[in-house]
């Protein structure tokens, strides 16, 4: 029967909703250019950390897209969201993938280039 205000669960139960990560603050203030740096060296070493490619790549085209374009990326990978913000998911091995929070956002203490 249920709870009044209960709903069906849709699928296994066990997709999270994917949010904005919480605004945060670089340890010193940094460029955009500077950031997209970053960002580009984790991609292009984020394989050689384990799990699989594919789930990498589909990490990195929902960490790019709008949450609704997201969260439809990492439903039909098979990713499991362990936080909401995407720092830290599993695939359907058990693999973990964690995402350091300047591939999902940008700092609150980024400054601009010159």
């Amino acid at each position: 029967m249920g709870c009044a205000g209960s709903t069906p669960a849709k699928g296994d139960g066990n997709v999270k909703k994917i949010r904005k990560p919480k605004p945060w603050k670089h340890p010193q203030p940094i460029t955009k250019s500077q950031l997209v740096q970053m960002r580009e060296e984790f991609w292009d070493t984020a394989p050689h950390y384990g799990g699989r490619k594919e789930i990498w790549d589909a990490l990195r085209a929902a960490s790019e897209a709008d949450l609704t374009l997201a969260q439809a990326i990492v439903d039909s990978a098979g990713v499991i969201v362990q936080n909401a913000d995407l720092t830290i998911c599993y695939d359907e091995r058990g693999a973990k993938y964690e995402l350091p929070k300047y591939v999902l956002s940008e700092p609150t203490n980024i400054i601009r280039d010159s």
